[in-house]
Formats: C-alpha cells, sequence, structure tokens
C-alpha cells in the first residue's frame, strides 16, 4: 500500500514538472510574438482614435505616463501619446479603465483634437458578455463611434449619460450596466484632459518608454 502510494505520488511530481516545464517553455518561445502583436493592435487603435492625417510625428516617441484614480478609472499607469504638427500640439490619445463594466473592468483608448473635441474612443480590452456588452466593441457595432465630434461642457454635463439615465447616448437591449459604464468613463477622460492640457503637451525628458527624448 505504501509502496503504491509512494509510486502514484512521484508519478504526480514527474507528470507536474513536465507540464510545468512545457508551459515555461511556451511561454518563453511565445512572449516575443505576443508582446508584437499586442503593440501593433495598440498602433491600429491609436490610429482609429487620431488619424494619421492629424500630426506628423512619432507618437511612441511622445509618451508620457500618467495616474489620476479619479478621472482614469484606477490607480494604475495610463499611457498618454502625444500627436503634433511641426512641434506643435494637435492630438492626444489617452488611456482609461471603466471600472464598472458588467463583468469587470474595461479598458479604453480616447482620442482628443486640441479644441477639447473627441476624435474617438476603442474598446482595448473587455470582459462583456458576447451578444450583449461586447457592442461596445467596434468589431460588434458602430456604437463607440457615437463619441466622435462630441465635447464634454464641465461636470455638469447631463447629455453625457445614456437615454435611460436622460443623456444622449443609446443603450444595448438588456445590457445598460456597460454602456453606462463607457459613457461615464469617457466623459471623465475628456475632463481629466481639459484640466490638465497644458501639462499634458508639456515637454519631458523621457518618454513613455523611458527613452530620453533628444528634443529636450
Amino acid at each position: 500500500m505504501t509502496k503504491s502510494m509512494q509510486k502514484n505520488g512521484l508519478l504526480l511530481a514527474i507528470f507536474a514538472v513536465i507540464c510545468t516545464g512545457l508551459v515555461a517553455i511556451t511561454h518563453t518561445l511565445t512572449k516575443d510574438r505576443i508582446a508584437a502583436q499586442q503593440q501593433s493592435e495598440l498602433q491600429k487603435s491609436i490610429t482609429d482614435v487620431v488619424s494619421k492625417d492629424l500630426y506628423n510625428n512619432n507618437l511612441f516617441d511622445d509618451c508620457i505616463s500618467v495616474t489620476s484614480p479619479e478621472f482614469l478609472g484606477n490607480d494604475q499607469i495610463k499611457q498618454v501619446y502625444r500627436g503634433r504638427v511641426n512641434g506643435e500640439p494637435a492630438v492626444l490619445a489617452i488611456e482609461s479603465t471603466a471600472p464598472n463594466g458588467y463583468s469587470g473592468s474595461i479598458e479604453l483608448l480616447t482620442g482628443f483634437n486640441i479644441n477639447n473635441e473627441i476624435t474617438g474612443v476603442r474598446v482595448i480590452n473587455h470582459k462583456e458578455t458576447p451578444g450583449l456588452g461586447d457592442k461596445v466593441e467596434i468589431k460588434k457595432s458602430d456604437w463607440i463611434t457615437s463619441f466622435n465630434g462630441l465635447k464634454v461642457e464641465g461636470e455638469d454635463d447631463t447629455r453625457w449619460a445614456v437615454r435611460k439615465d436622460g443623456g444622449m447616448f443609446d443603450q444595448f437591449t438588456g445590457a445598460t450596466i456597460t454602456p453606462r459604464a463607457v459613457v461615464t468613463a469617457v466623459k471623465n477622460t475628456a475632463l481629466y484632459y481639459q484640466n490638465n492640457k497644458k501639462a499634458l503637451f508639456a515637454p519631458t525628458q523621457q518618454n513613455c518608454r523611458g527613452e530620453l527624448n533628444e528634443r529636450d
């Protein structure tokens, strides 16, 4: 009996070691590819919210890291990608989080021009219910484009709510929580931009990747 238990324990231990090794090898072989894919998807999202026609610098060389739990959704570091025309401020793309989606946090990227108008919004990560809350994703519906060209007129701008709450944004049938969370998050991001625009465009010694900026 004891020998049988020892044998089974040894087999389980060997199996666990082999599985752990396979997971580690798979992670090592795929991490660069996954990182490259994530970078590619981020670049596409940035292009979607701030058109390349609106700036002539490299956004990834002119980005900064910020935190604002009150306006950007949580205490995690967010990236701000700064677009300029011949060195002059033109557009921004700001990462933020809608912390109160139906199935958890929803990661967003919102673009603004120098006149405080929204140039685009994209959901870059979410766990919403397929067929309901996932309509905030551009692949599922064009609802997210309803922010294009809009501007927030201060914290008391009551238009920034879903129609069920008296606002101007449609909600989804059977899924009000998710669009409500996104509308609130985009409004808060817009307020953050308006309140900090000068500082967000200010020169910095390093970009968000920790690289020194040559122009500084």
